[in-house]
Parts: structure tokens; sequence; C-alpha cells
């Protein structure tokens, strides 16, 4: 990556930074305030006029500052113009709406630029719980401006693991033995990064997720140390026109492998 590069994403990084504050404000002053509620896809799926209203927030800054960028958010119709673009901002702006509008902490505004497939900057904050998260292409991730990395742990000690019960139920009773599952976990960026700052050793991503779900989170799990990937051990590519995705594994690259095999080792596999 070249200084210009460098100096290129940096700069998108503050810039994304400061909007996420600014759609996080947005939000947090309809949390728990009852918001307007409608349903997507088939009645399955709440969206609120929070979610509007962030969204409004983020599209207003960073279209305005980087109009040559193309645009994906899940509360903006799609429009096929971001295929032709090299780069671009992919947008979530209340991920686990369903925590929020129930009064739970655990929701966040996720937005990344990415370029050529990847991520290369990538903000989640989090205003009910104070915490940001943070990451440019090459440096280190942050959690309120403290360098953070994923978990140490060995192989044969217990794993944390976010993975739903009837998943792990399939799994070998020997990898079963040693996961302690941890709850449910509402967002599914969030729950990346509790992989990236190391309180879970990793987690399984049911099929249908979105890009506007994992990439900034992505990001931030490379930077700690950590991989999101698909079961065949690749890396996501963004920006395609089918933007959902199957089973995605994340967790410290040493482990990879290891929860990897244990997926494809499960006794209905």
């Amino acid at each position: 990556m070249s200084d210009r590069e460098k100096l290129r994403w940096q700069g998108d990084l503050a810039l994304i930074a400061d909007a996420a504050r600014e759609a996080g404000a947005v939000a947090f002053g309809f949390f728990n305030q009852s918001p307007e509620v409608w349903w997507k896809n088939d009645d399955r799926s709440p969206v609120s006029a929070a979610d509007f209203a962030a969204n409004k927030t983020l599209e207003s800054i960073l279209r305005k500052a980087r109009p040559d960028y193309g645009w994906l958010s899940e509360e903006t119709d799609d429009d096929a113009d971001r295929l032709g673009r090299e780069t671009l901002f992919i947008i979530d702006p209340i991920d686990g709406t369903r925590a929020f509008l129930g009064g739970q902490k655990v929701w966040c505004v996720s937005v990344a630029v990415v370029h050529r497939g990847r991520p290369v900057a990538g903000v989640l904050y989090a205003p009910a719980l104070e915490e940001l998260y943070e990451a440019v292409q090459g440096g280190p991730a942050l959690k309120n401006g403290e360098p953070l990395t994923v978990s140490a742990a060995l192989p044969e000690e217990v794993r944390r693991l976010a993975i739903g019960e009837d998943l792990l139920k399939t799994f070998p009773p020997a990898f079963r033995e040693q996961v302690r599952r941890e709850k449910y976990i509402p967002s599914l960026a969030y729950r990346i990064a509790m992989v990236a700052d190391g309180r879970l050793d990793g987690t399984f991503v049911k099929g249908n997720s979105h890009d506007w779900d994992l990439a900034a989170a992505d990001l931030i799990l490379a930077c700690a140390g950590g991989r999101l990937v698909d079961l065949d051990g690749n890396p996501i590519v963004y920006n395609r026109a089918e933007v959902t995705h199957k089973v995605l594994c994340a967790a410290p690259a040493p482990r990879i492998d290891e929860f990897l095999a244990a997926f494809v080792g499960r006794r209905d596999s």
C-alpha cells in the first residue's frame, strides 16, 4: 500500500468516525422512546424511524464529502451504480434494531469504506455502551482509542463461542466438551467486535448475513489479529451484485483452521 493510499484511508477513517458519532447521537435520541416501526422482508425484520434518521445523517455527511464513492446501505434502495465504483461506503445505520427497540444496549452504527471488494476503513459506534471501534487497513484496531487484540487462548483451552445451541449440538462431542457457549448477542457486527477484543474466541455466522452487517467488523477483526472467512477459509468479497453470504466463521487467525475443521466434522456433514 502506497503512502498516498495510507493517507487517503486515514482521512476516510476520520470522516466515517465523525459521521458514525453523529448518526449514533441521532439514533440514541430515539432510544427507549418507542419510535415508529415498520416491517420489511415479508414482515420478518423491523425498521424504525431511528434507522431512517441515522441513515439520513450518514448519507448527508458521507455523500457530500465523497461524491465519487458508491453507496450501499441496509436502509437505502440498492443502486447498481455502486458495482461500477472502485470505492464505496457500506452502511448499517443501526445493527441490532431488535435490540434497540427492546431497550437493550447492544446495537451499533456500522460504517465501512470498501475498496476493490475489501474494507480499508471501518467504524462501529455503540452509543448506549459508549464504545467506538475503529480500524484502517495496515493499522491497529482500536476501542475507545486503545489498541485491542484477539484472544490468545490455546486450542486445548475452553472455547468461548457465540454459536446457536442447535448448531453446537451437531459438532463432535470432543469439541462440544471444550465450548462455553455465550448468550445470544443481537448485533452481528458487535459480536464480531467481541472476537476482535478477545471477549469471544470465535463465532459462527448463519447464512444470509449481508455486506452491511459485516464490512466494518471484518476489518476491525483483521486488524486485531483475527479473520472472518467462509467455510473454505476464504475472505469475504464485498460489493458484488449479491450482498448476502453463506455460513461464515470469525476467530483469531491461529484458530480458524481448528473451528473450520470442527464444522466440517459435524455429525450431519
